[in-house]
């Protein structure tokens, strides 16, 4: 029985991308390409996965999230060198070596798992992904005999230009036969530049006599290799694409698939419609028939039924159900809203939690607030919850309304189905019941038996 583990080699400087960043952590969908490769590792695996990473590599441990173990190439002698660093740090048991380019993306667990299988039912040295295509995209050449036995992997740099006229391509994703790889590793011969190279295996498998097979790829998507910012957008739009597709198939309306973006953590229920210009990203959930849209921004929120988010940015928020929200509203960190409440436009809740019921009708703030249910707050309502060196909470009871232009300076506390008047500044808690009204507000009478 094959047990395999996988290998990403990751310690390349990536100098192309013109960037202070390390090339593998750039983000693709917000997440960096990076944890794409490993996770599909770890999928087609089910084992840890081994990073080799560069001498300067802490920004990379730092990002890379899950069961994952990190060598060290201290010298960037090429990918043979880099795979060498990784000797000695599996278990025995492990018979079969899966090893990928941390460029690659696009990758899916799907298409390691057959490369894997592949290996797993043959007796070949290793493996290795290839594609057809007219687009070298700088991959290395198959190079075959008349009889069509792998002869060589050529790279494009070396390649004459009949050679670089040649369809089949070299991925840079291999399966090998643990105890080959050892017993071989080391006969690779250095480049003129000192460089060890993974493809010298086929020359040197080839000249013993040595089985290899080729598994092609027919989704040429996942072959986009990450060289350039050019290359990056080209992969972060196939990622949409494959991600959009995933949802709608799941029965999730997207209304412009080409100007929404739904992050790999995000989960959509069914009869969920996104609006054109919409951005779903981080862990955000979002329940069935609730609307997004069009130009809105949820981030790591949770989002519940039958909500209306119109032209809106929601970020470190739950939102319960039957909730609308905008156009042009804010719900910050720490936002909690109760069933039915309604935020109208350019309203902000930040920490705040508001009942059932709540109307926030439009230009009003509530920070620090807890807001009882169905109460009232009125245009232009403000919470004063910070005097300069600490936040303070306002408190407003069930059944309150709080007139247009109200400031409420915290620490304060409206009390149950107590009312302000317009352009009041509360200073003071009013009572259960209690009319304020003026600057600052004062407590003239308990409301008419007729609003209790």
């Amino acid at each position: 029985m094959s047990l395999t583990e996988a290998v990403v080699l990751a310690a390349g400087h990536g100098t192309r991308m013109k960037s202070a960043t390390p090339k593998v952590l750039h983000p693709l969908l917000g997440q960096p390409m990076l944890q794409w490769v490993v996770e599909a590792c770890r999928q087609a695996t089910g084992r840890p996965v081994t990073l080799v990473v560069g001498a300067d590599s802490d920004g990379i441990r730092e990002a890379v999230s899950g069961d994952v173990r990190f060598a060290v190439q201290a010298e960037q002698l090429g990918t043979g060198h880099a795979l060498r660093q990784t000797q000695g740090t599996f278990a025995d048991e492990v018979n079969q070596l899966l090893v990928v380019n941390a460029d690659l993306a696009l990758l899916t667990a799907e298409t390691l798992v057959r490369l894997i299988e592949a290996q797993s039912e043959g007796d070949s040295a290793f493996s290795l992904l290839t594609a057809r295509s007219s687009q070298g995209r700088g991959f290395g050449r198959l190079i075959r005999d008349q009889d069509g036995h792998l002869l060589q992997i050529l790279e494009a740099a070396h390649a004459t230009d009949e050679q670089l006229a040649i369809d089949e391509l070299n991925v840079g994703v291999y399966c090998f036969d643990v105890a080959w790889l050892w017993d071989h590793l080391p006969k690779i011969e250095p480049s003129p530049k000192g460089e060890y190279y993974l493809t010298d295996l086929v020359e040197i498998a080839g000249r013993q006599g040595a089985s290899m097979l080729a598994v092609e790829l027919d989704d040429l998507d996942q072959t986009i290799g990450i060289n350039n910012r050019v290359h990056l957008a080209e992969a972060e739009a196939a990622l949409r694409r494959r991600l959009n597709q995933r949802w709608m198939l799941a029965g999730v309306t997207l209304q412009d698939p080409n100007s929404t973006f739904i992050g790999p953590r995000v989960e959509l229920a069914q009869d969920v419609v996104i609006l054109a210009n919409t951005h779903l990203e981080g862990a955000t959930t979002v329940g069935e028939a609730t609307r997004i849209g069009p130009n809105s921004i949820v981030r790591d929120s949770r989002i519940g039924s039958r909500c209306r988010i119109e032209a809106s940015v929601v970020e470190g928020a739950v939102l319960e159900n039957d909730i609308d929200v905008g156009p042009f509203s804010h719900l910050r960190k720490g936002a909690h809203l109760e069933d039915r409440v309604h935020i109208g436009n350019y309203g902000e809740v930040k920490n705040s939690r508001l009942g059932r019921g709540v109307k926030m009708g439009h230009f009003s703030y509530m920070g620090d607030a807890t807001v009882g249910a169905d109460a009232n707050i009125g245009a232009g309502t403000i919470t004063c919850n910070f005097d300069g060196k600490q936040k303070h909470d306002t408190e407003i009871g069930e059944g309150a309304f709080i007139g247009s232009d109200t400031m409420l300076v915290a620490p304060v506390k409206i009390g149950k189905g107590a009312r302000t008047g317009a352009g009041a500044v509360v200073t003071k808690d009013v009572p259960d019941g209690s009319i304020a009204v003026g600057v600052p507000a004062r407590v003239i009478r308990k409301v008419p038996a007729d609003h209790d």
